[in-house]
């Protein structure tokens, strides 16, 4: 398997921090909850269930990012998309100690996660790489195109990738 760039590592250490965050405030809003200091303890509720599943999602997300799951990058994106409008809105109600931390780290969260050496290693087809995983048995293949000295690029990965698809009236 290929080293796993820097970049990479920092975005899915970004995302954790995030996701442990999430996880630590839905902890925090259901201890409130369950202890009667919540003013509207329906409202908390809610709270409390979407940190939770948010902040595990981002857990997922960045646990994605290190296995080289191409899936994780985009919810990984949107994360951020979605931290950016909610840091401004704490920096207009005079919260900045929340913030500037939220608002860096969605920036540099965004910066690695679509970095050129992230979106590379992202897209290589890691599960070729793996020389542990026993070979699963099944019909010979005919001889693939010899390996060119350039990797191919994305569209033309999918493009292969569509072309292996069974079409659906078999062939006709």
């Amino acid at each position: 398997m290929t080293k796993r760039p820097f970049t990479v590592q920092a975005a899915a250490a970004l995302q954790a921090a995030e996701g442990a965050a999430a996880v630590g405030f839905g902890v925090f809003t259901g201890v409130e909850t369950a202890t009667g200091a919540a003013v509207d303890p329906a409202s908390a509720i809610g709270v409390t269930v979407l940190a939770l599943a948010g902040g595990l999602g981002m857990l997922g997300c960045a646990r994605g990012l290190l296995r080289a799951d191409q899936w994780s990058r985009a919810p990984t994106v949107l994360t951020q998309l979605f931290a950016l409008p909610i840091a401004w809105s704490l920096w207009q109600s005079g919260q900045p100690a929340i913030a500037v931390p939220l608002g860096v780290v969605a920036v540099l969260a965004l910066i690695a996660a679509l970095s050129p050496p992230s979106t590379a290693w992202l897209v290589e087809d890691h599960d070729e790489d793996d020389e542990d995983a026993p070979e699963a048995p099944g019909p010979a293949e005919p001889a693939a195109d010899p390996p060119t000295a350039e990797p191919r690029s994305l569209g033309r990965r999918l493009k292969d990738r569509l072309n292996e698809q069974p079409t659906r009236n078999g062939g006709n």
